[in-house]
C-alpha cells in the first residue's frame, strides 16, 4: 500500500515545480491520488478491512482540501492537475 521510492520519484519529476519539490499542492495531490488508487485495488480483495477504509476517507478529504486550495490560489494549475490525473471535477 505504501508507495515505493521509484514511484514517488516519478511523481515528483512529473508534478514538482523543482526536482526536490515535495511540498507543493500539485505534488501532494498526485501522491495522495496514487495512494488512493492503490487502496481501491486493496479493497477489491479485502472487503472487510474497515480500518484501512477509514484511512482512505481521510486521504480523500485531504486531497479535496488541497484541490480547493489550489483552485482558489492558482486556477490554471488546478485545471492542469485535474486533467493530468484524470479526476472527476
Amino acid at each position: 500500500m505504501a508507495l515505493t521510492t521509484e514511484k514517488k520519484t516519478g511523481i515528483l519529476s512529473k508534478f514538482g515545480r523543482t526536482p526536490t519539490d515535495t511540498g507543493s499542492p500539485e505534488v501532494q495531490i498526485a501522491l495522495l491520488s496514487e495512494r488512493i488508487t492503490g487502496l481501491g485495488d486493496h479493497f477489491s480483495t479485502h472487503k472487510s478491512d474497515h480500518a484501512s477504509r477509514r484511512g482512505l476517507v481521510k486521504m480523500v478529504n485531504q486531497r479535496r482540501k488541497l484541490l480547493d486550495y489550489l483552485k482558489s490560489t492558482e486556477p490554471t494549475k488546478y485545471q492542469e492537475v485535474v486533467e493530468r490525473l484524470g479526476l472527476r471535477r
